[in-house]
């Protein structure tokens, strides 16, 4: 069993390490272009939705119900059409807490006359007690926590993405990934959400601040990612240390 718990450290250090191993000397290889539907953690969404209700018969009309223009409407609208997501970020937050605690206690216990029956309980105290000194406690805590935090980000990107599924009330669920390597340094943006039609603008692109249950990743993987990343004995350790 101990053998076992030594050697899982090393299985997971090897296994973190094969993709690494497998392109020494090379840049990282393109994600091949697949069905995002088709990804094993893919997951359909699923959102409440309003009543169904029966739209009201239109005959003779020019107009298009969702359209803007009497013109064939190039917005995405379906599974499989295009979209482009405009992702601008632009984040400052600063928080400052602090929390002050401060507690005292005291508590004196004595059975000098326990309802005429001071004999009897003599038996049940250890050698030497006090009846009149059973118990005598004081208690003082004292804790101050101060704490600052600054943050600051900016993200401009553009990426297409793809209209993987539509909700029974119109909405429609959108994914989009994109690679860039430069200089053996892959770049990976993905992003998920969920869209209105009435948010996609005439140019056929969208907000990421109207996406609702937005999921947004900018990272990569190379030469440079893999130096900004601890080792992964730093890591193992600052999990299982209780100092």
């Amino acid at each position: 069993m101990k053998a076992a718990l030594l050697l899982l450290p090393l299985a997971l250090a090897a296994c973190g390490q094969a993709e690494r191993l497998s392109r020494i000397g090379r840049a990282p290889d393109f994600s091949p272009v697949t069905d995002p539907t088709q990804d094993p953690r893919y997951r359909p969404v699923s959102m409440p939705m309003p009543a169904p209700y029966e739209a009201p018969p239109l005959a003779n009309s020019l107009w298009r119900p969702g359209s803007r223009t009497f013109l064939r409407d190039q917005r995405a609208a379906q599974v499989g059409d295009l979209i482009t997501i405009l992702v601008t970020i632009d984040d400052d937050a600063q928080l400052a807490n602090r929390t002050q605690r401060s507690r005292t206690g005291s508590e004196t216990a004595a059975a000098v006359n326990l309802y005429g029956q001071e004999r009897a309980p003599r038996r049940l105290y250890p050698p030497g007690a006090v009846p009149s000194a059973l118990l005598n406690t004081d208690s003082a805590g004292n804790s101050d926590g101060n704490g600052n935090v600054r943050r600051n980000e900016t993200v401009n990107l553009r990426l297409a993405g793809t209209v993987t599924q539509t909700l029974p009330n119109g909405n429609m669920v959108v994914m989009a990934r994109q690679e860039v390597r430069v200089n053996n340094e892959m770049r990976e943006l993905s992003l998920q959400g969920i869209l209105r039609p009435q948010d996609i603008a005439s140019d056929n692109t969208v907000r990421h601040d109207r996406l609702a249950e937005a999921r947004i990743s900018y990272g990569g993987r190379g030469s440079l990612s893999d130096i900004q990343q601890p080792r992964l004995g730093q890591q193992l350790l600052d999990i299982i240390s209780p100092f």
